[in-house]
């Protein structure tokens, strides 16, 4: 790698350090930049710093946020990088990583989560080791009074 691509990767700080492992750099929508529709990313990754309000699919890739990205929509990627806001869901194959000081107001479903300290985060979360929707093991509140009435367990 020469001195001018160490340069750029170096001005991404942490965040681009770990994306040169994960795929090429399809995309940036940079500071000051404000973007509204569809984004379609095969493989790769996108990264957000400025403003984006409609739907994310990068089934392939990562998606990286940056500390000063604004990002309102349902998102679809194989992994996520969150350090700035998003308002939507993000449903991520692999992995979400909040990073210390973003926002997330929505649901997320993943396999696996990061949470650093000082993340807002309001919403559900789903996960399951194999990315399918798991089984409830606890047999919910109301479905066992419904049973204890059936059988008048109540009394016992």
């Amino acid at each position: 790698m020469g001195k001018t691509a160490k340069k750029g990767l170096a001005m991404f700080g942490k965040e681009g350090e770990s994306m040169a492992d994960e795929g090429k750099m399809n995309s940036i929508i940079g500071k000051g930049c404000k973007v509204n529709g569809t984004i379609d990313v095969q493989d790769g990754t996108l990264r957000i710093d400025g403003d984006f309000e409609g739907n994310v699919n990068c089934p392939g890739g990562t998606l990286v946020i940056g500390k000063g990205g604004k990002v309102k929509a349902d998102i679809k990627v194989s992994n996520a990088v969150v350090g700035g806001t998003v308002n939507g869901n993000i449903d991520a194959k692999e992995k979400i990583e909040l990073q210390a000081g973003s926002r997330l107001e929505g649901d997320i479903k993943t396999r696996r989560l990061v949470i650093d300290e000082g993340v807002f985060f309001e919403g559900s979360c789903k996960m399951s080791p194999d990315g399918k929707p798991m089984a409830s093991a606890v047999t919910p509140p109301e479905v066992k009074k419904e049973e204890k009435e059936k059988t008048g367990a109540w009394n016992k």
